[in-house]
């Protein structure tokens, strides 16, 4: 965002995953001028008071499949590996997979981008093709641009040579060891045979990956990307502990609605809940960690000078960032600032707003809680309700519906 700096006044500021301090932040040209640590910061004549809140990072969302944001879950679980699965699905639900499609891919990757942006995902990499829409500058998050992937082993065509075509010093992504059974055991040691596995390597999944295979990710320095929620409901297991503690550069993901709890934050606390995965560590698995195994290049992640200037608030309860992961959703983040634009606000905060960052801004209630999001909401809803009825729009289990709102400039 041009123009003016803004700055972001009266809060606390989470400059790591345990400290906390009172301060002020000033952005300029899209980036964080300044910290103001302990300090009001400078006199501004529009400044976005947060008095009263936690600001962090906005969070990096290492894998998802942005198009499938509107499926509900489909399954009849156990599987023993993800093929098994996916022909499974395409046999029982032909009709629910049929209905999903009947809405435009535009409208269901737009539906993606705000399934993050109300968690508070301010990056995300979409584990399919680029799609235009995916480059506008509009898109409700940032969508990682530079990186090589392919499906997977079984999948995937000629994972090898997708490797070879990847831009040297760019993430390489793939699905393996999704499932259970021999197959999924031995998918890493193929991969590492077909000469893929090295530093710029990001496995997505790794659910039967064993300490042997642990030792070999260390080995080759390549990166894990956890789904534990979805490995739990497809397959009845969460990956080997020492995954997350040993591997190295560990991530988490939100996979899709498909076999996911929810979004990313629902991730985060099953993580924590059911994996064993400390608070200050899944908090690196959604900030510093994928930001470098995906090589962000603008400090994505933190909230450092020269850095993105991209940022999350919710209610300051006294508690770290950390510690706040423990029990934090979607309902709970409050505010969300891209790039020095904010692109989600609540009721309250957006009354705080300037009038310069309302304009945009329209108005939705997502499971009874209302937010203002910088999307054409309206006709997004319009064009997923004309095939899935009407309050059939749902986003991690929410109800999505368009509400009258009072926007700079019109009324609706």
């Amino acid at each position: 965002m041009n123009g003016e700096p803004t700055l972001i006044a009266g809060a606390c500021l989470a400059l790591s995953p345990l400290d906390r301090s009172r301060g002020a932040i000033e952005i300029a040209e899209g980036r964080i001028a300044c910290i103001y640590a302990d300090a009001p910061g400078p006199r501004s004549s529009a400044p976005i008071d947060l008095t009263g809140y936690l600001v962090m990072p906005g969070f990096v969302n290492a894998h998802d499949h942005l198009g499938f944001s509107l499926y509900p879950r489909l399954a009849q679980p156990p599987y023993g590996n993800y093929i098994d699965w996916g022909e499974d699905i395409h046999r029982r639900f032909p009709d629910a997979i049929a209905r999903q499609h009947a809405i435009s891919k535009s409208v269901r990757l737009w539906w993606g981008g705000i399934r993050n942006l109300l968690c508070g995902v301010t990056t995300v990499c979409h584990h399919d093709p680029l799609w235009p829409e995916l480059r506008q500058a509009d898109f409700p998050v940032r969508v990682v641009q530079e990186y090589g992937w392919a499906h997977s082993l079984a999948l995937g065509g000629d994972v090898a040579a997708r490797r070879r075509a990847t831009p040297a010093n760019k993430p390489f992504i793939v699905h393996a060891c999704e499932g259970v059974d021999e197959a999924a055991r031995e998918e890493l040691w193929q991969l590492d045979r077909l000469g893929v596995v090295d530093a710029d390597t990001a496995l997505v999944h790794g659910l039967a990956i064993d300490k042997e295979g642990i030792a070999l990710l260390k080995e080759r320095q390549a990166s894990i990307i956890t789904c534990p929620s979805s490995n739990c409901f497809l397959f009845g297991m969460t990956p080997e502990p020492a995954l997350f503690t040993e591997a190295g550069r560990v991530a988490l993901g939100s996979d899709s609605p498909l076999s996911a709890a929810g979004d990313l934050l629902d991730e985060v606390r099953f993580a924590i809940d059911s994996c064993g995965v400390s608070p200050e560590a899944a908090f690196r698995m959604v900030t510093q960690a994928p930001a470098a195994m995906l090589r962000l290049e603008n400090h994505e992640g933190t909230i450092q000078e020269s850095g993105a200037g991209d940022l999350i608030a919710l209610r300051d309860t006294g508690a770290s960032a950390a510690e706040r992961l423990r029990s934090l959703s979607a309902d709970a983040v409050e505010f969300v600032m891209i790039g020095g634009r904010v692109q989600l606000a609540s009721q309250p905060v957006f009354e705080r707003l300037p009038l310069a960052q309302r304009q945009g801004l329209a108005r939705v209630s997502v499971g009874g809680v209302v937010r203002w999001l910088r999307a054409p909401v309206r006709e997004l809803v319009s064009a997923a309700e004309k095939v899935l009825g009407e309050g059939g729009v749902r986003l991690s289990g929410r109800t999505v519906t368009a509400t009258a709102s009072v926007e700079v400039g019109h009324v609706d």
